[in-house]
């Protein structure tokens, strides 16, 4: 809710409730682009050769590499044990490597190999070929919109997550445990 109206009254138009409806097609909008697009893209890069968590996690080492298996869990939003098998088989496929941490023994840098980086700009490519084929077929008015709304969704999705680490650290430290 924008919080420079949260005084006017209800029956202001300018005043609009995100709880309900809206966030509700919002989403369901996002999760159906989301399927759809990794269904259209998979014509092109079979699922059996990258399957999408895999792809999730090259796309989070190639913006932030040298990450460790904990600090990619907490990234992703997964448990610390379903990424360490994750990248025992992406680091077996060759996709990633794991160097030792500096000064600490027990602890590992992940890094994209060379074959990993060609594979996420294969499916790249074939990701921006599939959109780029869907964007063009649209009404130029619809393109604009959508270009225009990706800083607002960027925005929208930033501060969710800023959200979820705050409560994270904040529940964790009300436990004693490490967020």
């Amino acid at each position: 809710m924008n919080t420079a109206n949260a005084s006017a009254p209800a029956t202001d138009p300018a005043v609009r409730d995100y709880t309900g409806a809206d966030a509700w097609s919002l989403t369901g909008v996002i999760t159906r682009l989301r399927r759809v697009l990794r269904s259209s893209v998979r014509q092109e890069f079979p699922w059996e050769s990258l399957p999408m968590a895999q792809v999730e996690v090259l796309q989070r080492l190639a913006d932030e590499p040298g990450m460790g298996v904990s600090d990619l869990a907490d990234r992703q939003r997964l448990a610390t044990n379903t990424v360490s098998s994750l990248v025992q088989q992406m680091v077996t496929a060759g996709l990633l490597e794991r160097t030792p941490r500096p000064g600490d023994r027990r602890a590992v840098n992940l890094n994209l190999t060379q074959n990993g980086t060609e594979i996420l700009a294969a499916w790249q490519a074939a990701n921006d070929r599939r959109l780029g084929q869907a964007l063009e077929r649209l009404p130029e008015a619809y393109r604009n919109v959508i270009e225009n709304a990706v800083p607002a969704l960027a925005a929208l999705a930033a501060l969710l997550e800023t959200e979820d680490q705050t409560r994270n650290r904040d529940q964790a430290r009300q436990s004693g445990t490490r967020p």
